[in-house]
C-alpha cells in the first residue's frame, strides 16, 4: 500500500476551517506548531539552532538535486565541496530532491540517502521543502510525500516538521535561530513552505489549457504564515526577521525581472534590473502556477520575511530587491537534471549561500552563489550515475 496522507495534499482548493493553529513554539523548535502529528520516537529531533558567538550564521540552499537512486556522482561531489568550503550552520534542499525512475521503496530511500548523506556525515542540521517532481516515482514505488517525510525525519540531523492539521502541504516548517547575544530569544526565522506539484485537471468545470500547469501556495498556508508570524512577534515583543524558501516561484519573481506585469522587451528587463538591483542570469521563463497565492502581499503586510528564494527553474540564478523583499533563485544543484543547452549544460550547477549577521536587534543578510565550475568539478555534458550509498540501519528498517 502507498504511504498516503488521509487526503491528497491538494484536495482542498480553498482554506478550510483552520481552528486554533497551536501554541507558540519554544526557542529553537523546528516544528510547525504544537498542533502537529506526533513524530515517531527518535525521529526528526528538534535541534536548537543559534547564532555563533561572533553573531554570524550561515545557510546553504541546494536546489533540484532531482535524480533517482543512481544519482549523478557530481551532485554529491558538489554538495560535499560546498559544505566543506562554506561550513554552514544549516542546509535546505529546496524541492525536487528526487524524481521519477525510483521503481521501489528501496530505490526512493537510496535516492534520498545519496543527497542527504553529505549533511549527515558532517553533522549539519538540514531540512527539505517538497517540489513538483518528488512524487514522480509514486506509481512505481508506492511512496508519496508523507512516506518521504518519514524517511527524512528518520535522519539524525533532519529538522523537518510533521504535517500541521488544517494546513495544506507537506511539512511546512519554521526553523528559529537563537540570538548569540541574548539568551532564550529568537533572532531569525527560516520559513520552509510546500508550494505543491501541479494544478488540478479542472476547477468548476474549466480546464487549465493555456495557463501554467504548476501548483501554488494555498490561502490556508498564507494564513498559517501570518498566524505564526504574529505569534513569534508576541513572544519576542517585536517582529522576528526571516527568509522564506519554497520550490515554485511566486508571480512577483517574474514581475520583478520584467519591471512590470505585461512587459516582455529588452528595455523592460533593463528597467526591472535597474529598479530592483537585479544580479544574475535568467535563462528560462519563471514557472509559477495559474493563480497568485497572495503570499507576497502577506509578507509585505507582516514585514518580517526579508527574502523569498526558490528553485524549480534550474537555469535561473538571479536575485533582486522587490519593494524591500529579496526575491531570488538558487541554481540547480543536480547534474542528473536538465540544465543549459548543449555543451553548457552544467555551467550553472551550484548552490546559494546566505550570510546572516546579528547587529543589535536586526540581522543583516548577504547572499552569493557558489558554482561547481569554481570547485574543480567535471562539467562535461553527460550523465555520470553512481552506485547508491549504503543505508544506515535506521533507514534500512523503514
Amino acid at each position: 500500500m502507498p504511504d498516503r496522507l488521509p487526503l491528497s495534499r491538494r484536495t482542498v482548493l480553498t482554506a478550510g476551517a483552520l481552528g486554533a493553529l497551536g501554541t507558540a513554539l519554544p526557542l529553537g523548535t523546528t516544528a510547525a506548531t504544537a498542533d502537529t502529528v506526533a513524530a515517531a520516537p527518535g525521529a526528526g529531533p528538534a535541534r536548537a539552532l543559534r547564532f555563533r558567538a561572533a553573531g554570524t550564521f550561515r545557510v546553504v540552499q541546494f536546489n533540484d538535486t532531482q535524480d533517482d537512486e543512481r544519482t549523478d556522482r557530481r551532485t554529491v561531489e558538489l554538495m560535499g565541496k560546498v559544505l566543506d568550503r562554506e561550513k554552514p550552520d544549516f542546509v535546505v534542499i529546496n524541492g525536487d530532491v528526487i524524481t521519477g525512475g525510483c521503481e521501489t521503496r528501496l530505490a526512493v530511500k537510496q535516492a534520498i540517502n545519496n543527497v542527504v548523506s553529505p549533511m549527515e556525515s558532517r553533522r549539519i542540521p538540514w531540512a527539505v521543502t517538497f517540489g513538483n517532481h518528488d512524487e514522480d516515482s509514486l506509481p512505481q514505488s508506492g511512496v508519496d510525500e508523507a512516506g518521504m517525510l518519514k524517511i527524512y525525519r528518520s535522519y539524525e540531523y533532519n529538522v523537518n516538521a510533521e504535517n500541521t492539521r488544517g494546513v495544506t502541504g507537506t511539512s511546512n516548517t519554521i526553523v528559529t535561530i537563537g540570538s548569540a547575544a541574548k539568551k532564550n530569544r529568537e533572532a531569525f526565522a527560516l520559513w520552509l513552505m510546500d508550494s505543491g506539484r501541479y494544478a488540478p485537471d479542472a476547477i468548476a468545470g474549466q480546464d487549465f489549457a493555456g495557463y501554467p500547469a504548476w501548483d501554488w501556495l494555498r490561502m490556508d498556508q498564507v494564513a498559517w504564515y501570518r498566524d505564526q508570524s504574529q505569534r513569534l512577534e508576541q513572544r519576542r515583543g517585536r517582529k522576528v526577521p526571516g527568509l522564506m524558501f519554497l520550490h515554485i516561484a511566486l508571480w512577483e519573481h517574474r514581475f520583478m525581472w520584467w519591471g512590470g506585469v505585461n512587459t516582455r522587451t529588452a528595455a523592460d528587463a533593463a528597467r526591472g534590473k535597474a529598479r530592483h538591483g537585479i544580479v544574475g542570469e535568467r535563462n528560462e521563463d519563471e514557472c509559477p502556477g495559474p493563480f497568485n497565492s497572495g503570499m507576497f502581499n502577506a509578507i509585505l503586510e507582516r514585514g518580517d520575511v526579508k527574502g523569498v528564494f526558490v528553485g524549480h527553474d534550474h537555469v535561473n540564478d538571479y536575485m533582486g530587491d522587490y519593494y524591500g523583499v529579496l526575491l531570488g533563485y538558487a541554481p540547480g544543484t543536480g547534474f542528473g537534471a536538465y540544465g543549459l543547452d548543449g555543451a553548457e549544460r552544467n555551467r550553472l550547477r551550484g548552490a546559494r549561500v546566505f550570510e546572516l549577521t546579528e547587529t543589535g536587534d536586526e540581522v543583516a543578510i548577504a547572499t552569493r552563489v557558489v558554482y561547481a565550475r569554481d570547485l574543480g568539478i567535471d562539467l562535461t555534458a553527460n550523465d555520470q550515475p553512481m552506485e547508491p550509498l549504503p543505508l544506515a540501519p535506521r533507514q534500512q528498517r523503514l
